[in-house]
């Protein structure tokens, strides 16, 4: 063979691997538009399962929040002898407050799950107003005080600063710290519960530290999901359904802060919340900035 037909034959054989080359190329750019495709789909999907669920638990805690109430009020009307309610016996009147307490908590998840679905869907209310943190804190310190009905803890509230003031929605401030006071008071058996609130730069750090029995840290991120709760020996006797550390952290957000947790077994845990000293307005899934925003 001679040079020029070899050189020919190589140049056919380079020609033949760069086509081959050339076709797995494109059946590749088709495979991945393909599974581009496909992925697009099934975020769809999830997209509109998300909405789905929002919108189920809007409804159904919208339908659920009459009845339950009724039958809270009802409980009530029959524990009254006042209103002209027949005499009730000890037993009549245990059985009533087991109902009533029943009601409330069922009322409380209900609440929180239809506080869950309007952060999803966009749909919470903010109200911003200034807020003196002493203030807040002392109705907190008041409101628990009763509640503390262990004598081997005690429920402390650090001194803060006078004047310092944070611009936020009161309400849903008060119910993240008294979601955190509440399980700490849960899973505490003796030493102390800490709540303090120091500035931070443009920032207020809320801290709610226990003397409890500790949470691992492979748990320290599943507490945070809806409806998840962390086996131990205080759980059983303890109320809730896993809804308030979800939400607490979701109003974190859409105040445009954060809340996250230092835990060990045996060691305690300390719940940090912190935020801006102004509400910034801008809200988690994206939407523009508002003062207020309505609710369905």
């Amino acid at each position: 063979m001679s040079e020029t037909e070899r050189l020919r034959a190589e140049i056919a054989a380079r020609d033949a691997e760069l086509e081959r080359l050339r076709t797995e190329l494109s059946e590749t750019n088709r495979g991945v538009l393909a599974l581009y495709a496909e992925l697009e789909t099934q975020a769809d999907a999830l997209r509109r399962a998300s909405d789905l669920k929002s919108s189920f638990l809007s409804n159904v805690s919208h339908e659920l929040r009459t009845p339950i109430a009724s039958v809270i009020n009802l409980a009530r009307l029959l524990l009254d002898e006042s209103v002209g309610a027949a005499k009730l016996d000890v037993e009549q009147r245990r059985q009533l407050g087991y109902i009533e307490r029943a009601g409330e908590t069922l009322l409380e998840m209900v609440t929180s799950l239809l506080d869950l679905a309007r952060i999803e869907a966009g749909r919470m209310q903010v109200t911003p107003e200034e807020v003196l943190v002493a203030d807040l804190l002392a109705t907190l310190r008041g409101m628990f005080r009763p509640l503390v009905t262990n004598r081997e803890v005690t429920l402390a509230f650090d001194e803060v600063p006078a004047g310092l003031a944070i611009e936020t929605d009161e309400g849903k401030l008060a119910q993240i710290l008294r979601n955190l006071i509440g399980n700490a008071l849960k899973f505490t058996e003796r030493g102390e519960i800490r709540v303090a609130a120091v500035a931070e730069g443009s920032s207020i750090r809320f801290t709610v530290r226990d003397t409890g029995i500790g949470i691992p840290a492979e748990h320290h991120e599943r507490i945070f999901q809806e409806f998840e709760q962390v086996s131990g020996p205080l759980q059983a006797r303890a109320k809730g359904v896993g809804l308030g550390l979800p939400l607490s952290r979701s109003f974190a957000q859409l105040l445009g802060g954060s809340l996250t947790l230092e835990s060990a077994p045996g060691s305690g845990s300390t719940f940090t919340l912190r935020l801006p000293r102004r509400w910034p307005g801008a809200q988690p899934n994206g939407a523009e900035p508002a003062r207020e925003r309505a609710v369905v």
